[in-house]
């Protein structure tokens, strides 16, 4: 028992490990475009139309959507990170490797989410220091500051890791940020309040879980938000507590790696 823990914890090492030079290696791919993006967020969005928006909640419109565009900063980046780092492996057929080892599949797991999480972290304090430039920023709250992040993190990371293991070509990994993250993050309320939005449009996007993390984030900076603070947290658990399970379930099967 003690052997096989101990392969385990060498096994979650190494993949971190793996995962943090991959970063650090390629950062003009991972930290360079979303710094620039948000910059240009920043001055368009924040500064030129923002000056003509005014207060939105009281509050003046870049310091609004400040919080909104660091998170997204964070949950894209860590989706962008495992999709591609597992499908890597995948491609080079090097996760044979893996499975051969005596790491167990959530370990396995485990790794990859890891290696999300620090990406969408290292990028989303590049994305703060650059909003500080723009607005004033405190911190509200710092516990949903925390479990706000290490949530959202683990939940994309997870959607990143099942797309690596479906998809069949490096085009199919785009598919998710392309026709589910983008469109989702610009109906999320990162740019508005949804008490702006007509009846029917109000209740349609009380499905979007972008939603909810935008909201639980922003109240953690502003201690404003649109959504019910326990129904945001306990609605991003679930949906993060079901995506592990069924990516577990995933690898538990092969699916992707044995075919």
């Amino acid at each position: 028992m003690l052997k096989l823990q101990t392969s385990n914890f060498i096994a979650l090492f190494t993949i971190i490990r793996h995962e943090l030079k991959r970063i650090t290696r390629i950062w003009p791919q991972t930290f360079l475009p979303p710094v620039i993006t948000m910059t240009l967020y920043f001055l368009i969005f924040g500064n030129l139309i923002g000056s003509r928006i005014g207060l939105m909640d009281g509050i003046s419109y870049v310091t609004f959507i400040a919080p909104g565009l660091i998170i997204m900063s964070i949950i894209t980046n860590a989706y962008s990170n495992v999709s591609a780092s597992f499908f890597s492996i995948r491609f080079q057929r090097s996760v044979e490797e893996l499975i051969v080892s005596p790491a167990a599949s959530h370990v396995i797991l485990l790794g990859y989410i890891s290696g999300g999480i620090l990406r969408g972290l290292l990028v989303g304090l590049g994305v703060t220091l650059i909003a500080l430039f723009f607005t004033k920023l405190s911190i509200y709250n710092w516990p949903m500051l925390v479990v706000t992040v290490l949530l959202s993190s683990i939940l994309f990371s997870l959607f990143g890791f099942t797309n690596a293991l479906y998809a069949k070509k490096f085009d199919d990994i785009a598919i998710i940020p392309t026709f589910i993250l983008t469109p989702l993050s610009y109906l999320g309320g990162v740019f508005y309040s949804i008490d702006l939005l007509p009846a029917f449009w109000y209740q349609i996007s009380l499905f979007n879980p972008i939603l909810y993390i935008v909201n639980a984030f922003r109240y953690s900076f502003l201690g404003v938000s649109d959504v019910n603070l326990l129904l945001a947290l306990a609605m991003i658990f679930l949906i993060t507590v079901g995506f592990f399970i069924f990516n577990l379930m995933l690898l538990n099967k092969g699916i992707g790696i044995r075919q």
